[in-house]
């Protein structure tokens, strides 16, 4: 016969049977990325959210629901679905955005950057100024004072600001300027004139002055570029294209008319190639676009080189 205690025993094993047996679907489920969706009563892969902020720290908000972890953290088991996510941090903007999770896939967030409310500005310039340009390679700013024509210097700090030169008063405001590659000298210009500034002492050209100007009255210049030897010019205009030394006095070579008054150029000083674009005219006897490639070498020679006479001459 069957004692009672016996009886509870068996009814309390079966139970447990039974609970197991009935949760075994959910634990596998879970244990596989599942989770039962209340709102279509299935079992629907989960996906994540993965999330890094610079800086770190920020508090997470999914929804309006304020998570225990702050920032870098991951988000687990979420339903496949669109969700409001939120970050917030002292002093910092806030960053929101709708985020879309897909069943079994990671949505990584990982380029967040949280912006200062009050970033770090100061004043660098210690005089009046129109314009500026960066050369990093220097750690160097330089600025122009175009009322007084006047170029100053200063490091990336602003700190040992002075003044190293200035502009010829015969140039009309330039519209672009352009360091060459020794850093010594400042090109700039505008649609009929360049002028040439030495930004440093120059011990090695003594017969030459600090700036000059050349005037282009017959031309419209598109645009200038700095040979990679620092001391020639290549010179796009309207009709041509030219070189010229930095010195004046010395004829520029044209080493191209062109057929497109409005073109466009590029110019690589690690191979002293100009690329830009001209019309041609075709056998249709209709003018079609083209980008041509002229090679200007690793030395450029002085004009005078290029047209030496032949030796029975």
């Amino acid at each position: 016969m069957v004692s009672k205690e016996q009886k509870i025993r068996a009814i309390l094993f079966y139970l447990s049977l039974f609970i197991f047996l009935a949760g075994l679907p959910f634990i596998l489920s879970f244990a596989l990325g599942y989770k039962f969706d209340t709102h279509t009563f299935k079992f629907t892969k989960t996906g994540l959210i993965v999330i890094k902020t610079q800086p770190q720290g920020a508090k997470v908000y999914l929804g309006k629901r304020l998570l225990n972890e702050t920032t870098p953290l991951t988000i687990n088991e979420l339903l496949p679905g669109n969700y409001n996510l939120t970050l917030e941090l002292g002093q910092h903007y806030p960053w929101s955005s709708e985020v879309r999770v897909e069943a079994g896939q990671v949505m990584r967030l990982e380029k967040i950057i949280l912006f200062p409310l009050r970033p770090d500005i100061q004043q660098l310039n210690k005089s009046k100024i129109s314009s500026f340009w960066v050369d990093k390679e220097k750690e160097r700013i330089y600025y122009l004072n175009q009322e007084e024509n006047i170029i100053y210097k200063s490091d990336l700090e602003g700190e040992h600001f002075a003044e190293i030169g200035s502009l010829p008063e015969t140039l009309t405001p330039p519209t672009d300027w352009k360091i060459s590659l020794d850093k010594e000298k400042l090109l700039c210009f505008n649609p009929h004139q360049i002028a040439v500034v030495y930004l440093e002492p120059r011990n090695k050209l003594p017969d030459m002055d600090q700036s000059f100007v050349f005037d282009y009255p017959n031309h419209r210049i598109i645009d200038v570029f700095w040979h990679s030897d620092s001391y020639h010019l290549i010179l796009v205009t309207d009709t041509t294209i030219e070189v010229s030394e930095a010195k004046p006095g010395i004829p520029a070579v044209n080493l191209v008319n062109l057929n497109k008054r409005d073109i466009s150029a590029f110019y690589d000083n690690g191979t002293d190639t100009l690329y830009f674009i001209d019309s041609q005219k075709a056998t249709d006897g209709r003018f079609y676009d083209n980008v041509y490639k002229l090679e200007l070498g690793t030395k450029l020679f002085h004009p005078r080189e290029l047209i030496k006479p032949k030796p029975n001459e």
